[in-house]
């Protein structure tokens, strides 16, 4: 039975001064109105082209990202690998407003899949649908609704682009996490996802989609798609996560008169995820499971799971994963239980990133207990840490 209390196990690859760091960023965006200051204050510098990365470079970005660059990241990705964790690099762009931008950003990716490829602690490639299409365009496809000549042509680069990146992760033997998005516009990205796995899924997962469970329909959406699998003979790679865009969601929805796609209560929400791993698990054979959650519940679920259904913490096809600089306690905790695990590193220019780190900052004030759960473990491992130091000045 894996447990998450074990702080010196969670911490060993952080140094005092790092975990004073976290405390302190951690205890700062605890407090909402903070936070949304400081949200207004960064859109403002932004606007008015003001440098703020001397401000949070040392700050947020080196708690929540890897770095700037692809080389940048290395130091982060050797020292989780310590203690058997791996990375996934992910470049934290999205809603790029020009062709050629997109097409920039498309390459960029395409190197990242190269990079992992090459390096046997970073297992998977990830990308955001949004920094590689006008999703403007993918609403009106996933509405179903005709397209102009011109954004025929936009759609038709998207699908390109998502077709290079899948064959290049075919080809390098390396499995792409393609990234959820607003639901609006989902369903025209699940159809590309799933052409990509019928072309490449056919003896291992490659791409994987990924389902945000907070929406009421991704429970009925995995059965069907997973049938669709069987009866094309492939195989289906799903990333499950609760989801990242509840506010937003429902927003939208009091706005334009719809019916919220989001379920009404957390409880609601945490059924169908525990649903949908248990649902992997039993069909393990044809569906891969890449587990990207902070609940702890879930994931003692999940490896309950596993053992019930026989499935060793070494297999291949069951990925655990949480975000860098977040819920260590997790990722390091059942990687020294042998589980497969790999921590989500963003990486990026730090403009480019802001809207990850607001999302990250916000994330820590509106999910119930997260903050105070990262704070109890850091002051914990420091009370230990000192206590120990203590005992050892004594003798």
């Amino acid at each position: 039975m894996v447990t998450f209390d074990n702080t010196q196990v969670a911490f060993a690859v952080n140094s005092n001064a790092d975990l004073r760091r976290a405390r302190l960023l951690f205890s700062s965006i605890s407090w909402p109105l903070m936070v949304k200051v400081g949200e207004f204050l960064l859109k403002i510098a932004t606007s008015l082209h003001i440098p703020i990365s001397w401000a949070i470079k040392p700050t947020i970005f080196r708690q929540f990202v890897g770095g700037e660059t692809l080389p940048e990241c290395a130091a982060a990705v050797n020292k989780l690998s310590q203690s058997g964790v791996k990375s996934i690099l992910d470049y934290s762009v999205e809603g790029k407003n020009t062709e050629e931008e997109r097409e920039n950003a498309m390459l960029e990716i395409h190197e990242s899949i190269l990079h992992a490829s090459q390096n046997p602690d970073i297992p998977f490639a990830v990308f955001k649908p949004s920094g590689i299409a006008d999703t403007m365009v993918l609403e009106k496809v996933s509405c179903k609704q005709e397209l102009t000549s011109d954004e025929q042509k936009k759609y038709d680069s998207f699908i390109r682009r998502v077709e290079t990146l899948c064959e290049a992760a075919s080809n390098s033997q390396t499995s792409i996490l393609i990234d959820a998005e607003d639901s609006w516009y989902q369903a025209a990205i699940d159809n590309v996802v799933e052409q990509m796995m019928q072309r490449y899924n056919r003896t291992e997962p490659i791409v994987f989609n990924t389902l945000q469970m907070y929406r009421t329909d991704r429970m009925n959406y995995l059965i069907m798609a997973h049938k669709r699998a069987i009866e094309s003979g492939y195989l289906i790679g799903m990333k499950l996560v609760r989801g990242a865009y509840m506010e937003k969601e429902r927003h939208r929805a009091d706005e334009q008169g719809y019916i919220s796609p989001i379920h009404e209560t957390k409880a609601d929400t945490d059924r169908d995820f525990n649903e949908a791993v248990k649902y992997c698990i039993a069909n393990i054979d044809t569906i891969s499971l890449f587990c990207g959650t902070h609940n702890e519940d879930s994931v003692a679920y999940a490896t309950m799971l596993m053992e019930r259904n026989q499935v060793k913490p070494t297999d291949k096809r069951i990925f655990f994963s949480q975000l860098f600089g977040m819920s260590d306690n997790i990722s390091f905790n059942l990687a020294a239980s042998e589980y497969n695990v790999a921590k989500y590193i963003p990486y990026g220019p730090v403009n480019e990133v802001l809207p990850y780190l607001i999302r990250r900052a916000q994330e820590n004030t509106s999910v119930k207990g997260q903050t105070g759960r990262e704070l109890s473990l850091i002051r914990k491992e420091l009370k230990r840490r000192k206590s120990l130091r203590k005992t050892e000045q004594k003798k």
